[in-house]
């Protein structure tokens, strides 16, 4: 790395700006509001001699013969000098800055692309709104009472999570200044005493990393412990921080399946006993057949505090991907999902025909178990050219598609040899539109 990042305080310090025009003047603008003491000179009045006691010199002019003199007077006088532009003849750059005072973020490319340094400030920006100015004095002057108070800095780093946890943020982005107070006084008064953990149930998505909501980032990033299924993936499990443990939870075949939830959750609650907050991430939504309300309602039993974060469901995402609107005008009003994981029983089956027969479009998850006794089943009241269509992968790289009429679709995917895990999607809205450079536009916008 060429360059050291610093901050300067140039507060009532002699700075100069060479130059005249749009760029010198927001040199100018940049620098009086860091409180430097700010001189101009248009280029054609430069001498030799005039840098003497700058502390920071700023050359805009554009011109090569008078950029090489500004920068060998200011190297033999050791001032520190940016010939905009020229990045041989700086030394210093000044990054793009991100201002939510007390709150900075600079960012620099090390002078090789400008443009793409002011992208990221905009995409920051809309990131970090106003909100975080206030946001940030606040947490320093938590920070600063809690540190005077002799509190341990395990549970001071703990309470500033729980600071950047709460909705302290949405109350200042409101304008609610005293609420905000208020909350970060309560977290603040709780800083140096025990207190539980809390759960957060957080829907992971279909598997695109681009597809996790920011909350769900949020709670990553701040999360003790994160207790994952197996199948997220492990482009969505960076988002955890530093600071977590990571626990595959996810149900293995050949386990009893009810002593294997009662396990997940007595460690749940366990963790969060324990003053740790705790993430259980699910694959897609943690409320479509992902057992979330059972865990809910047995977290809630045990006195823990809960915090539920929706998902994108594969139900929904999947057949996006593949280029299959689940409605359309004309063709399909109604949708109906299902889990297809356990579909080996009678009663099973005739549950999943009873919904083909009331919806235009149905959607079975995990299917791929007994596929072919599914698709049995719904052939008994629908008619066997009904497209269907089973999507492997849903959303990432790996994503394959496998379309069929309904009475073909089984042999069809075991043709391809999908392992998993997949969903079926039945309807006329399956060959509805055109679906290679629908889903060929889809995934190029889903890959970013």
């Amino acid at each position: 790395m060429r360059y050291y990042p610093v901050f300067l305080d140039l507060a009532g310090q002699p700075c100069l700006v060479i130059g005249e025009g749009e760029a010198a003047d927001a040199k100018v603008r940049d620098l009086v509001e860091a409180g430097a003491e700010v001189r101009v000179i248009r280029p054609a009045d430069y001498r030799d001699g005039d840098l003497e006691g700058a502390r920071l010199v700023i050359d805009t002019s554009g011109d090569p013969e008078l950029n090489l003199r500004t920068w060998r007077e200011a190297e033999a006088a050791g001032i520190l000098i940016n010939v905009m532009d020229v990045t041989d003849k700086c030394r210093f750059i000044a990054p793009a800055i991100v201002r939510r005072d007390p709150l900075l973020v600079a960012i620099s490319t090390s002078g090789e692309s400008p443009f793409l340094a002011s992208a990221l400030r905009a995409r920051l920006e809309r990131l970090l709104g106003p909100e975080w100015g206030p946001f940030t004095a606040l947490v320093g002057g938590v920070r600063r009472r809690l540190r005077e108070a002799g509190v341990p800095l395990e549970r001071q780093v703990r309470a500033y999570r729980r600071l950047l946890a709460s909705d302290i943020l949405g109350r200042l982005r409101r304008g609610d200044l005293d609420e905000a107070r208020r909350e970060a006084d309560l977290v603040e008064a709780e800083a140096g005493a025990d207190r539980p953990g809390q759960v957060a149930l957080v829907g992971a998505g279909p598997g695109d990393p681009g597809l996790l909501t920011l909350a769900a980032q949020e709670l990553l990033g701040q999360a003790d412990v994160v207790m994952h299924d197996a199948l997220v993936s492990p482009e969505v499990l960076v988002h955890a921080g530093p600071q977590a443990r990571l626990v595959d939870v996810g149900k293995r075949g050949g386990r009893e399946r009810n002593a294997e939830q009662e396990r997940i959750t007595a460690e749940m609650i366990e963790h969060a006993r324990a003053g740790l907050d705790v993430v259980r991430l699910k694959g897609g939504d943690p409320f479509v057949f992902g057992r979330g309300g059972e865990e809910v309602a047995e977290l809630v039993s045990a006195g823990i505090e809960v915090v539920v974060v929706p998902g994108v469901s594969s139900a929904i995402a999947g057949p996006a991907a593949a280029g299959i609107p689940l409605t359309l005008r004309d063709l399909a009003a109604s949708v109906g999902i299902v889990s297809g994981h356990s579909a080996g029983s009678r009663a099973d089956l005739r549950a999943i025909t009873r919904l083909a027969t009331a919806v235009d479009t149905l959607v079975v998850l995990m299917p791929l178990a007994n596929l072919d006794g599914i698709a049995r089943s719904m052939l008994s009241v629908l008619p066997a050219d009904r497209p269907a269509a089973v999507i492997y992968a849903a959303t990432t790289p790996e994503q394959r598609v496998v379309r069929a009429p309904l009475d073909l679709i089984a042999t069809a995917a075991a043709a391809e040899d999908l392992p998993g895990p997949a969903l079926l999607v039945v309807g006329e809205v399956v060959e509805a539109l055109p679906k290679r450079r629908l889903a060929r536009l889809l995934s190029e916008v889903l890959a970013g």
